[in-house]
């Protein structure tokens, strides 16, 4: 019978008394530690000896510029690729931490630290590490789809590969997961992999987009209302967060909340209680939390945009999506998959992609990631009506929306400029009904109200279903 072994973890920090307490609280934690004062022992330890576990500051020296402590972590990749490293950082340097995640450590935690936060931290991380980080194997697609249901992902890049690992391992967990990643590279489809794969698929997720939520409306909103509470309150409502218990709360573009809905949101993260507004009495709620941006929270919380308290809550397990332009081996399969789904959708029969435009498609940047890249394939195969298709149809797609644009006299003008123009012709051509502007403009009615009354619009438009 396998004896279970304690995690063995491994701290690399210069200062006696951090060294010490860490020691201490790990050992009554019951993890099994080493420790070394400066870089070069650390790597002499992980040479000789196994860990589960790095804790790693970010300075060695009197300069506190980071980097040896990203040197440090550069090596210990190279050495243990697998090997999960936390990084300890001082209040003043999250945004050097940050570099560090972006480099491949797993998360980060700030001196002095939380005992009962960093442990937790801990145990989260090592859970969504390989069972063995010296001898596992990365998981093939093929074997992953095995265990999990990761329907509607498309790829087999590395990258993908080790966030999908990950997302298998925490899924059945309530573990707070924050999916970080640029816009249109597929957040909500990890978050829906989340919810499906975890003991609480039986009942939906609820989804809110935080950036479409007017603060004067977050309470109701999110919490829900009794009726009396304010003038139109004519029943009781259920809130998002009543609506999520047994289930997952998918909080998309949570950089996007202020500092005061931010405090509300955190009572709910720290005990699952609620107060509906106009209610006398508190109510529980059981939910898994999975929140997503396309910002730095780290760097919002060093520059006073958002609670640091609510970041640790919101942040146990972290997500880094990858760009398109990281994984372009993918993108053949992605385009493959795109176009069939795109013909089926419009009944546009069988269409091919011809290696011309499949090495065409490789090679572009994609800024705007999946998104972009299904915008340009749908556009291409509309607008050609060809069964097969080359490099030369979607040059030519290209050039007809180039002159849509100068056509539309956007030339010269600033992004705000633009989106102003849009919304005016929106307006005029939908009378201005804001249901179909906004659907028009691929906007919620919400988001599309804070445009307008941005733009000085808002008496322009009238409502309507």
């Amino acid at each position: 019978m396998e004896v279970h072994r304690k995690p063995r973890i491994l701290i690399v920090d210069d200062d006696a008394a951090v060294l010490a307490s860490l020691n201490l609280l790990l050992k009554q934690s019951g993890f099994d530690t080493r420790s070394c004062d400066e870089p070069r022992a650390a790597l002499a330890l992980l040479e000789r000896e196994v860990f589960d576990l790095v804790l790693q500051d970010m300075n060695f020296s009197l300069q506190t510029s980071g980097d040896e402590g990203l040197q440090l972590l550069s090596q210990i990749r190279a050495l243990r690729p697998g090997l999960p490293v936390l990084l300890m950082t001082a209040w003043g340097s999250i945004a050097l931490a940050v570099k560090g995640m972006q480099a491949g450590a797993a998360n980060f935690f700030t001196k002095p630290w939380d005992n009962g936060q960093l442990v937790q931290l801990m145990h989260a991380t090592l859970s969504a590490a390989p069972p063995d980080t010296a001898t596992a194997n990365r998981e093939t697609r093929r074997e992953l789809d095995q265990r999990y249901d990761f329907s509607g992902i498309v790829g087999e890049h590395p990258a993908l590969l080790k966030v999908l690992a990950t997302v298998g391992q925490v899924a059945a967990t309530r573990a707070p997961v924050l999916i970080l990643g640029e816009s249109g590279c597929g957040k909500e489809l990890i978050a829906d992999a989340i919810h499906r794969n975890s003991p609480r698929a039986a009942r939906p997720a609820v989804k809110i987009n935080m950036g479409a939520i007017t603060p004067s409306l977050f309470e109701s909103e999110m919490f829900g209302h009794v009726k009396g509470a304010f003038t139109d309150a004519r029943a009781d409502r259920q809130g998002h967060v009543a609506a999520a218990h047994g289930s997952t709360l998918f909080m998309d573009e949570i950089g996007e909340l202020n500092r005061a809905d931010q405090v509300k949101l955190l009572r709910v993260l720290q005990d699952q209680s609620y107060l509906p507004v106009g209610a006398s009495r508190s109510a529980q709620a059981d939910i898994r939390v999975v929140s997503a941006t396309n910002r730095e929270l780290a760097e919002l919380v060093a520059a006073g945009e958002f609670r640091e308290d609510l970041f640790y809550r919101l942040n146990l397990i972290t997500l880094r999506l990858p760009p398109l332009r990281e994984r372009r081996s993918d993108i053949p399969l992605l385009a493959r998959h795109m176009a069939a789904t795109i013909a089926a959708s419009y009944a546009l029969g069988d269409i091919a992609l011809a290696p011309s435009a499949l090495d065409w498609l490789t090679q572009q940047p994609w800024p705007g990631n999946i998104r972009q890249l299904r915008q340009t394939l749908e556009r291409t195969m509309l607008l050609s009506g060809k069964t097969v298709l080359a490099q030369a149809d979607f040059s030519a797609a290209e050039q007809h929306d180039s002159a849509g644009a100068a056509r539309l006299g956007v030339d010269g003008m600033t992004l705000e400029q633009v989106e102003r123009h849009m919304i005016a012709q929106a307006q005029q051509q939908y009378q201005g009904n804001i249901s179909r502007m906004a659907k028009a403009l691929g906007l919620s009615r919400n988001a599309l109200y804070r445009r307008l009354e941005r733009h000085g619009m808002d008496g322009e438009s009238r409502d309507g279903a």
